[in-house]
C-alpha cells in the first residue's frame, strides 16, 4: 500500500505540473487550434497517469479526475469555454477547478440560503457517512444474505461513496480559496423521471461537462437538418452514448480486464428510455401527469433493476465489491491507528 500511495503522490504532481503548464503557457496562445494542439499532450499523459496505479479507489479517483473531468475540462478551456474560462486570476484556482469535480455557484442561483444548505447538506452527510458505516460491516455477512440483498447493499454502497467522495473534494475548496460551490448530487433517490435523475440530480458535474461537450455541439449539428425535436433527441442520445464509453475506459483501468460492453449499454439504454420520456413530455406537455408516489419508486426502481442487469455485473464478476470494501476498512484501520 506504501508504494501504491508513492505511485499515487507522483501521479497527481505530474498532473499538477501540466496544469501549470496549462496555465503559463496554453492559456497564452490564442484559442482554437493552436490551443487545442498545446493541450493534446497534456491530454495524452492524463490519459495514461491513472494506469500506474492498482488500488480501486485511488485509480477510479486518478481516472475520473483526470483523464475524463480535467481532460473534457482542457479541451473546452482550448476554445475559451468552460470552467477554466476566463482564465482564473491565481494558479491555485485554475488547478482546483481544472482537477477537482466542483462547479462555483453562480450569481443567479435560487437555492436557499447558504447558511442554511450548508448545514442541511453537512447533517446528512454526517448520516450518509453513518449508512456507510453499517452497510461495509454488514457486507461481510454477505454469505448469509440473499444475492439481492447483497445487490441492494453494493447498490447503496456505491452511491454513498460517490456522493460522499464528491463532497470531500470540496472542502478543500471551500477552506483554501473561500469557494461558493454548488453541491454534485441532489438527492437521487428523490427523483420523479429519468431526465429528473440524469440532468438535476446525479453527479450534477458530468451533466454539466458533458452538455458543453457532447449534447449542444450535436444538437447544432443536426438541427439544420432534422429539426429542433430531432436534433433534441439525437443529442440525448450521444451524450448517454458518450458517458457509457468513458464509464467503459473507468472500468478498465480499475478492472483490468477486456470490456463486456454492458456499461455502454446501460447507458445506451437510459439514453433512449430518457429521449423517449422528453418526447413523451413534450406531446402531452401538463395535460397528464403520473402521480409522484408512482413515478419516484418507478424511477428508482428502473435505475436500481437496469444497474442490476447491465452496470454492476463487470465489478461483481471481477470481484471489485470486495476490494472496495478491504481497501475501505484498511482506510478506517489506518485514520484509527494515527489516533
Amino acid at each position: 500500500m506504501e508504494g501504491e500511495a508513492e505511485r499515487f503522490i507522483k501521479a497527481w504532481i505530474i498532473a499538477i505540473i501540466c496544469l501549470c503548464y496549462c496555465y503559463y503557457a496554453a492559456a497564452k496562445i490564442p484559442k482554437g487550434i493552436l490551443r487545442l494542439l498545446s493541450l493534446l499532450p497534456v491530454v495524452y499523459i492524463f490519459i495514461i497517469l491513472p494506469l500506474n496505479l492498482t488500488s480501486a479507489h485511488l485509480c477510479c479517483i486518478t481516472t475520473y479526475l483526470l483523464l475524463w473531468l480535467a481532460n473534457f475540462k482542457l479541451l473546452l478551456f482550448a476554445f475559451d469555454h468552460g470552467p477554466l474560462s476566463p482564465l482564473p486570476p491565481k494558479l491555485f484556482h485554475f488547478i482546483t477547478l481544472a482537477s477537482l469535480p466542483i462547479k462555483l455557484k453562480t450569481k443567479n442561483n435560487s437555492n436557499p440560503s447558504p447558511q442554511t444548505s450548508l448545514f442541511t447538506r453537512s447533517i446528512l452527510l454526517v448520516v450518509k457517512i453513518l449508512l456507510m458505516a453499517i452497510i461495509l460491516h454488514s457486507y461481510k455477512y454477505k454469505h448469509l444474505m440473499h444475492s439481492y440483498v447483497v445487490f441492494a447493499l453494493y447498490f447503496s454502497l456505491t452511491y454513498l461513496l460517490v456522493e460522499i467522495s464528491q463532497a470531500m473534494y470540496s472542502i478543500p475548496a471551500r477552506a483554501l480559496f473561500g469557494f461558493e460551490l454548488d453541491p454534485q448530487f441532489n438527492e437521487p433517490y428523490l427523483s420523479t423521471t429519468l431526465q429528473d435523475f440524469w440532468s438535476r440530480r446525479w453527479n450534477i458535474m458530468v451533466r454539466n461537462i458533458l452538455h458543453p461537450t457532447v449534447y449542444f455541439p450535436t444538437r447544432c449539428f443536426f438541427m439544420p437538418i432534422i429539426g429542433s425535436s430531432g436534433a433534441t433527441l439525437i443529442a440525448i442520445m450521444a451524450t448517454f452514448l458518450v458517458s457509457g464509453l468513458m464509464h467503459e475506459i473507468l472500468f478498465y483501468y480499475v478492472i483490468r480486464v477486456n470490456p463486456t460492453w454492458e456499461v455502454t449499454c446501460f447507458f445506451i439504454l437510459h439514453g433512449v428510455c430518457s429521449a423517449i420520456e422528453v418526447a413523451v413530455k413534450k406531446v402531452a406537455k401538463d395535460r397528464w401527469r403520473v402521480p409522484v408516489v408512482v413515478s419516484r419508486p418507478f424511477t428508482i426502481a428502473f435505475v436500481a433493476v437496469t444497474s442490476y442487469w447491465l452496470f454492476f455485473p463487470q465489478i461483481l464478476r471481477n470481484g471489485i465489491d470486495d476490494k472496495v470494501r478491504r481497501e475501505l476498512l484498511n482506510i478506517v484501520d489506518f485514520v484509527k491507528g494515527t489516533n
